[in-house]
């Protein structure tokens, strides 16, 4: 299938029957979040990849009694970077330069200008910008889902400081960003399965100048 028929294919999924993901396909995906780009390369997120049935228990109430967190295979947790720090940058840069072979000082000055961008930025502006790049990552992967016909939702409402506590966020630097269930559909129980895909028309979506 071509990219347009994958995402004619994909729609946001809002029952799930159960089954498991064969781990090549996750894997797919997963890989696909790791090949995401970033502002400067920093990937300033995790991604949490949970199938234990007991915590997603635990989630089911913080993600508003949402019936995919119970019933998908594997939930990611996009959870970014609450604020930016030099040395987190620095060692980003030093694996990238080892990686590619050049010596270590050679985004020295680039590191330099970052940050003297980024320092005197409020925190809430590191997170915000964090979390930009997490959501890309995130839209990353929901076209990786539907490449592997792996059906995957979207997801914002939830309580971001229980979960954050959950799963020990805080401590780690981190904030929830979004929630994406990946499974299978149930299409004989899901109302939306049936319903035609609709977006703005093009002349309404797009500006040419």
């Amino acid at each position: 299938m071509s990219l347009i028929e994958q995402l004619n294919w994909r729609y946001a999924t809002k029952k799930m029957n159960g089954n498991s993901i064969p781990d090549e396909k996750l894997n797919a995906i997963l890989e696909a979040i790791q090949l995401s780009p970033s502002s400067s390369g920093i990937q300033p997120y995790k991604v949490f990849v949970i199938s234990d049935r007991d915590l997603l228990k635990k989630i089911h109430p913080i993600a508003s009694e949402q019936s995919q967190i119970l019933d998908c295979s594997h939930l990611l947790v996009f959870a970014s970077w609450d604020k930016y720090e030099r040395d987190a940058i620095a060692e980003t840069f030093q694996y990238t330069l080892k990686e590619r072979n050049l010596p270590s000082d050679t985004m020295d000055a680039y590191l330099d200008r970052l940050w003297g961008a980024y320092s005197p930025l409020p925190q809430d502006w590191h997170a915000t910008h964090s979390a930009k790049q997490a959501y890309i990552a995130l839209g990353i992967a929901m076209v990786a889902a539907a490449e592997q016909k792996v059906d995957a939702t979207p997801m914002e409402g939830f309580d971001n400081a229980a979960l954050d506590a959950l799963l020990n966020l805080p401590e780690q630097g981190l904030k929830s960003a979004a929630l994406l269930p990946l499974g299978f559909r149930d299409a004989e129980n899901d109302w939306l399965a049936p319903m035609k895909k609709v977006r703005r028309p093009k002349e309404e979506l797009f500006v040419t100048l």
